[in-house]
């Protein structure tokens, strides 16, 4: 991506990434997602003078396999990540997003 000056990395984080509504549930996920948006924030940075975004998205609560039911159609969830993967050249980089809106962190 950076060699051909464009490209589009999209990190699927999740809500419990986000320090502002951070409670209780399983540590080990929110942290490794807080981690998965810090790294998209430095690859950002790092790529900012070449046409390479990079985004972290929440797809919300889905209804997989690990989210179980009740939760939102795949369709929907992947609305925010197709968003962000075609992204054109002047969108936004080292955010956090939710259905293409900002998140808070």
């Amino acid at each position: 991506m950076e060699k051909n000056d464009y490209g589009r990395v999209v990190n699927v984080s999740s809500g419990a990434a986000s320090l502002h509504y951070m409670e209780g549930g399983t540590p080990a996920y929110g942290i490794s997602k807080v981690a998965l948006n810090a790294l998209t924030r430095k690859l950002a940075s790092e790529l900012g003078r070449k046409n390479v975004l990079v985004n972290s998205i929440d797809p919300g609560w889905v209804t997989i396999d690990m989210g179980g039911r009740g939760g939102r159609p795949v369709e929907e969830g992947c609305r925010g990540i197709v968003w962000a993967a075609t992204l054109p050249n002047n969108g936004p980089s080292g955010g956090f997003f939710y259905d293409g809106e900002p998140e808070l962190w």
